[in-house]
């Protein structure tokens, strides 16, 4: 039990470094605000937790807001402002209601006024008014996840058909004033692809979103087509933006973390960007070359992987990831790996990612399961369920990507 609790501890320190509450805090020390009013709008996963900060650190400042964050991550009214939850990977009506309310909130202000607008992971599917209608959205949607396209690419095409990403919602806000607080939850931090840039200068061009289009066979019809050529803002000139949080942070608190606890931790990446499938082979790949070597170890890489949707099953990328790498390292004494996504939540489950260890292949054969039929049907969530491999934290309040390790005792 040793290296659970190691990595239950590492875990916790990871998260605990990109808390909204300090990340938050930090950027609006830096903000200077006009006389007129103060909007706060919040789009996100991390949306409830962003703005309960900046309410808290502005006092009565705020005149009003709206939020919009995932189903769950609500955790109370905040005063003064509109909560929403509403639909995540797949936008609902929900989050068209939201949107709208945080359109109409930012409408008819002036010069002197002040958006401050908080944006984290997630905010493409809960920060949307389409331009399509919403059940050609809801197929693209689907398309987009189930093509194994990254998440530059779906932004990339998504935004075109979007009155507020891609710059559009700085624009709706003139001329007041945009102080952007953005949580990173992209490889890179590109601002103009976290949640799809509503308030960021588009880098983007329509041959791009073509050429992604094009590579994925996706369906679009002759209106979605002309929305395509359209070009997005370039440049905005109302808008002030400052990033905190980013995966970065998350795998440097991870290997304090670890040094803490004896290992001698490596940062293999920041920008790990394959399969999950791959990206766990590759962990037990390395353990296959250092287990044993007398020291105890540790191989972090944090980014965020893709699942190629071949079966049925029930997973996400992080539980995937974990459950390719049981059988590179099935049979090893004190060695497991990890894969955790920071906002709580891994595909459409209620984990947040998994845990296998040298034991855990053997516990799936005496209960019947074939771990590589497992992975072929994408049920990594059912397998490690009954390894007892899941790992469930319930909505963390931030969004900074996937933390992955391999721990080797000896």
């Amino acid at each position: 039990m040793s290296l659970r609790a190691d990595a239950q501890r590492i875990m916790d320190a990871a998260l605990k470094a990109v808390l909204p509450k300090t990340a938050v805090a930090k950027a609006l020390e830096a903000a200077r605000f006009g006389p007129g009013r103060l909007v706060l709008v919040a789009a996100g996963k991390a949306a409830w937790q962003m703005a309960a900060a900046a309410v808290r650190q502005l006092g009565g400042r705020v005149d009003s807001g709206v939020v919009v964050t995932k189903y769950g991550h609500s955790k109370g009214p905040l005063p003064g402002l509109e909560i929403y939850e509403a639909g995540h990977p797949v936008p609902d009506e929900n989050s068209f209601r939201a949107t709208q309310a945080a359109i109409e909130a930012v409408s008819g202000l002036a010069e002197e006024d002040t958006v401050l607008f908080l944006l984290s992971g997630g905010g493409s599917a809960l920060f949307e008014k389409p331009l399509i209608p919403p059940a050609d959205l809801d197929r693209l949607t689907h398309e987009l996840l189930a093509s194994g396209a990254d998440i530059v690419e779906m932004n990339t095409v998504r935004k075109r058909f979007s009155a507020v990403k891609g710059g559009r919602f700085a624009a709706l806000c003139a001329p007041a004033r945009v102080f952007s607080v953005v949580l990173s939850d992209i490889i890179g931090d590109p601002l103009d692809m976290i949640a799809s840039g509503p308030a960021y200068p588009d880098s983007s061009t329509e041959e791009q979103a073509r050429a992604v289009a094009e590579k994925y066979g996706l369906t679009l019809t002759e209106e979605m087509r002309a929305l395509l050529a359209v070009e997005t803002p370039k440049s905005l000139d109302n808008v002030e933006t400052h990033i905190t949080g980013s995966v970065r942070q998350l795998c440097l608190a991870a290997q304090e973390e670890c040094r803490a606890l004896g290992y001698a931790p490596v940062v293999l990446t920041a920008s790990l960007s394959c399969t999950a499938r791959e990206a766990g082979a590759f962990l037990a790949n390395i353990a296959q070359y250092h287990h044993g070597g007398g020291q105890k170890l540790a191989f972090l890489a944090g980014g965020e992987t893709v699942v190629h949707l071949t079966g049925h099953g029930l997973g996400g990328r992080n539980q995937e990831l974990a459950l390719a790498a049981a059988p590179g390292i099935a049979g090893m004494s004190g060695a497991a790996v990890f894969s955790l996504g920071s906002d709580g939540t891994d595909g459409p489950t209620d984990a947040a990612g998994g845990y296998v260890d040298g034991s855990t292949a053997q516990v799936l054969r005496e209960q019947g399961v074939d771990i590589f039929a497992a992975l072929k049907d994408n049920d990594s969530y059912h397998a490690l369920e009954k390894a007892g491999g899941l790992i469930k934290t319930g909505p963390t309040g931030t969004n900074v990507n996937d933390i992955a390790a391999l721990l080797l005792e000896s």
